[in-house]
């Protein structure tokens, strides 16, 4: 694999057309974006208690202008469609922090499964809100399927289980993480408490077997999604960790934190394997400004597992080689706060505190067949039993992500 030193161009960038509103503080940001597994949805948190769902690919039209504006009508209003799929609009009452699309699939164009009602399997988005609550809706339909209550303070992150398991998590200000069963009716199956300050970002790993939660303390806390206890803290960041994210063969771990650091962890073993630095680029940066580029807000690996893209307050949208401790590629971008890759690849969506998504071209590359080779097995073998094989220990050591 060779690092494409191509910068991030800007594709398309979606502005609400709903005017702006000041009657609530910190009401407009963009906290959270979600593409669906398959790539068919993207959904959008834009402010003012407002979520679109928008099918994907984009228009042509709005992949060739680099602004567009969606209005919101209100209600669940339909305001552009292509084919069968439509767009949406969800009034969730409340500010939306944290976004999450199931991970199992949408029913077929023209297929309708009213057992989707009761809680068995169609696509559906879970849309954390500012009161604790979460909403879940059907995402073909707009309707919405179930109200989750059991936080009592922001529901800052929602991650499902990789693996189409009807079980989500939440991650929230109250300090805790709540495990929930949408396949019997939303109940609360465990609350996990370990944390002292607001829970900002929760993974779960894609075999899951592993659960990630980030909290605004310098050690990430990794948890058994089996047993649903604590396995360990990772400790070694200097500041608050805000985020978390785990490769696609769940072999490595990454956490980003306000010590302008991204670390990668062995999640099994709980070494550091990698520590990534945000150096500021002066020439980027407005020589009156003053801000803490030490802020990392977001970091998520590529789908093949090659790159990372992380978020910072420095106004750079960076792109990593995991091979490399140095940026192959960056973009100015001004506000981000979250960052999400397309789940095929080659493209990027970030949100801002303005309200604006923003889709950037990211590098594709043809994975070498030793990745390819590697990222197989390390979908079923943990760190140990890799170890344990009896092989030469130069492969052990390309094999568990110690040499590239």
């Amino acid at each position: 694999m060779k690092p494409s030193g191509e910068e991030p161009v800007l594709l398309a960038e979606l502005k609400p057309g709903r005017p702006q509103r000041y009657d609530w503080k910190s009401s407009c940001e963009t906290w959270s974006v979600a593409f669906s597994p398959d790539g068919a949805w993207f959904a959008w948190s834009q402010g003012h208690c407002v979520v679109k769902l928008i099918p994907w690919p984009l228009g042509e039209a709005e992949l060739g202008c680099k602004t567009s504006e969606r209005k919101s009508r209100g209600g669940k209003a339909e305001t552009w469609s292509r084919g069968a799929a439509k767009e949406k609009t969800l009034e969730c009452g409340q500010i939306v922090w944290g976004l999450a699309f199931s991970a199992w699939p949408a029913a077929e164009d023209g297929d309708t499964d009213p057992a989707c009602a009761v809680g068995l399997p169609c696509l559906v988005l879970a849309t954390g809100l500012n009161n604790g609550q979460i909403k879940v809706w059907e995402v073909q339909t707009g309707h919405l399927l179930f109200s989750l209550l059991g936080h009592q303070d922001v529901v800052r992150d929602l991650s499902f289980a990789p693996n189409g398991s009807p079980i989500l998590v939440s991650a929230s200000r109250d300090k805790t993480l709540r495990v929930w069963d949408l396949s019997r009716d939303g109940r609360q199956v465990q609350v996990l408490s370990g944390h002292v300050q607001w829970v900002y970002c929760c993974s779960i790993s894609p075999d899951c077997s592993m659960l990630c939660s980030a909290a605004g303390e310098k050690s990430a806390l990794l948890w058994s999604m089996r047993s649903y206890t604590l396995i360990r803290r990772l400790e070694g960041h200097q500041s608050s960790v805000v985020s978390c994210d785990f490769s696609p063969d769940s072999a490595l771990l990454v956490t980003a934190s306000y010590d302008a650091c991204v670390i990668m962890w062995d999640p099994y073993t709980g070494e550091q394997l990698r520590t990534l630095r945000h150096v500021p680029l002066h020439s980027t940066l407005d020589s009156s400004s003053e801000i803490h580029t030490s802020s990392l807000r977001s970091v998520c690996f590529s789908p093949e597992g090659l790159y990372l893209a992380t978020v910072a307050d420095d106004r750079l949208l960076r792109i990593w080689a995991l091979e490399l401790r140095s940026p192959v590629a960056f973009a100015p971008m001004t506000n981000g706060l979250c960052c999400m890759y397309f789940p095929h690849g080659g493209f990027i969506a970030t949100g801002t505190r303005d309200g604006h998504v923003q889709f950037w071209t990211a590098p594709r590359v043809l994975s070498s067949l030793k990745h390819l080779c590697r990222k197989a097995l390390r979908t079923f073998l943990t760190t140990y039993q890799v170890l344990a094989l009896p092989i030469p220990r130069k492969l052990k050591e390309f094999l568990t992500y110690r040499t590239f």
